[in-house]
């Protein structure tokens, strides 16, 4: 089925002060077309075959591996080195230099010259050079509680305890996924036209897959290697469980405000797709499946572990919800004349819960938003249209911005922060303005005290002066103004967020982004930065499938609440199958 295709006119579409208040933002979940899911369901049609190449580990497990990645248009490969480093050489922040595991995606062939660059590069991560075949540039650390745990259980030939599983949910931890022309490496026009990873983040998303297998490799390797003839393998459950971490912190948030269109077409995209769900009848005989994955998501949140105070008490709430939501479902729908009365039946429950009802909206109709994979890319350019008058723009500021030009900027707390770039490695930071250094180099991500700014200029000018006089007499507001004109013409526009408030948490961009691309299990580690879990619940590689799996469960957890409706139909039983 075509996607539909994205309009200003949309009417049945939710309206933008809803979609892009930071607040809802900061609660988005992964869902049927976030990029991991796209990955895996583009990877089991197109029956992509993963094969290991070369494996040349010591027995303590150092050395480097080589997976070969074949699709129907092109060979890849994924170099992963093992590094022996001290304890106190773990580090998941940016000014780390050494590193667990460093890996590299590459395309096409790699002859023995080129595993001796990458060999003598890749583990230099930043300080290295790479050649421009190599796609995505990355590194990770142990979990090493988990890893110790897990080898030394299958070691002695008994599987690792869930419990000890459940608090982390992975064996590696990401700490950067380099896939933009950083040090050598492939730029985006490379992959512009690539069959395989022409949409966003792509490439990424499938270098931190097959990063998964190898870590699952990898703990079978070391548990043989230890434990002889008495050692046992992983179960598939429990390494289907296992995902990859990331640790991710100031430096994602500033992508959402500098590609603007890119984040208009994601949300728009995620929206077109939600309302085709919306504008559908609600249907009794969707509720099986509806309810097998609202349980399923009160069984995630109960096992995510987070030393947050915030997003706990968050979680709680959300599972309180939708336990009281969940046993009441097949009455609200049966009241219900399409799944949007439904929504709006939830507009009194704490955001977490509207947008996990979202997220399995949008799962139990694939057959109408599984086209939306497709849309994710856009130009990025941003002009304003010829023979635009002042008055053309104070007018679709007026429309679209009130959130920015309704905001005092002269009180201190709407200016309370400053961006910057740390001299050491070019990383966002934040500083409390007045207070610390560096505001001489603040970054211009300051949106609404632009649109703030220009608003009230334009004002002071005749309304029928065109834009080109006025940009000619007052040239600092080219920028602003050719954004204000292509983000205002837009479905969903910018983010209506001043990044500058002293209350303004980074951490609802970070959950933004890191949804779009499939993350779960968030547990903030700060409001600056967060680990998150990805293809935690996915299918292996032996067993790869276009299926269900969101909101990932330890294995053997009862989801479904049968006091509510003892008959289980088919799609449910499809939904539990395509778990397995």
């Amino acid at each position: 089925m075509e996607a539909h295709r994205l309009t200003n006119n949309d009417v049945n579409m939710r309206r933008p002060e809803v979609v892009m208040a930071p607040q809802r933002l900061g609660a988005m979940h992964s869902n049927r077309i976030s990029f991991v899911r796209t990955l895996i369901r583009k990877m089991a049609q197109q029956k992509w075959q993963v094969t290991k190449d070369l494996w040349q580990l010591s027995a303590q497990g150092f050395g480097h591996v080589i997976y070969k990645l074949k699709t129907p248009h092109h060979i890849y490969h994924l170099v992963v080195f093992c590094n022996e480093i001290e304890d106190d050489e773990r580090n998941d922040r940016v000014i780390a230099e050494k590193w667990d595991v460093t890996f590299a995606l590459v395309y096409g062939e790699v002859s023995e010259q080129l595993l001796a660059q990458l060999q003598a590069n890749v583990p230099l991560q930043e300080a290295g050079r790479n050649p421009t075949n190599v796609l995505v540039l990355a590194r990770a650390n142990k979990s090493v509680r988990v890893f110790e745990h897990i080898v030394s259980h299958l070691a002695e030939g008994v599987q690792p305890t869930s419990d000890e599983l459940v608090d982390v949910g992975y064996i590696l931890r990401t700490t950067a996924v380099y896939g933009n022309g950083k040090f050598g490496i492939a730029d985006f026009k490379i992959l512009e036209n690539n069959p395989d990873f022409k949409q966003s983040f792509s490439a990424q998303m499938c270098a931190v897959y097959l990063l998964r297998e190898f870590s699952l490799d990898w703990i079978d390797y070391l548990a043989k290697q230890k434990g002889g003839e008495k050692a046992s393998p992983l179960s598939n459950d429990l390494k289907r469980y296992l995902g990859v971490g990331n640790a991710t912190g100031l430096g994602m948030a500033p992508y959402l405000i500098n590609h603007p269109c890119v984040v208009d077409q994601w949300m728009s995209n995620r929206e077109a797709a939600l309302t085709l769900v919306l504008d559908c009848p609600a249907d009794l005989a969707k509720h099986q499946a509806l309810l097998f994955l609202l349980n399923k998501a009160v069984c995630h949140l109960q096992q995510v572990n987070t030393q947050n105070q915030n997003q706990e008490q968050l979680n709680h709430c959300s599972v309180n919800e939708l336990q009281r939501f969940n046993g009441q479902l097949k009455d609200l729908i049966s009241t219900s004349t399409t799944w949007r009365d439904l929504l709006i039946a939830t507009e009194h429950l704490s955001l977490e819960t509207q947008e996990i009802l979202i997220s399995c909206l949008i799962e139990i109709y694939p057959e109408l938003v599984d086209a939306f994979e497709d849309q994710v890319n856009t130009h990025e350019s941003l002009n304003l249209a010829k023979g635009k008058k002042v008055n053309d723009l104070l007018m679709l500021l007026d429309d679209k911005y009130r959130w920015a030009i309704e905001t005092d900027f002269s009180k201190p707390e709407n200016n309370y922060w400053f961006w910057y770039r740390s001299q050491d490695k070019e990383e966002p930071r934040l500083g409390v303005r007045g207070e610390e250094i560096g505001e001489e180099r603040e970054l211009p991500l300051d949106i609404g005290r632009q649109v703030y700014r220009l608003y009230y200029a334009l004002l002071a000018c005749p309304a029928e002066m065109t834009l080109a006089e006025f940009l000619l007499q007052k040239p600092q507001y080219r920028a602003i103004a050719r954004r204000v004109w292509t983000l205002g013409n837009k479905v969903m526009g910018d983010i209506q967020m001043n990044v500058l408030h002293k209350q303004s948490l980074p951490m609802h961009l970070l959950r933004c982004k890191l949804s779009f691309f499939g993350a779960t299990k968030f547990d903030p580690r700060s409001d600056r930065w967060v680990r998150v879990s990805f293809f935690q619940g996915a299918p292996l590689l032996s067993e790869i499938h276009d299926g269900e799996w969101l909101f990932p469960v330890l294995p053997q957890q009862a989801v479904v609440d049968k006091s509510t409706d003892a008959a289980v139909d088919k799609s449910i039983i499809a939904l539990q199958e395509s778990s397995k």
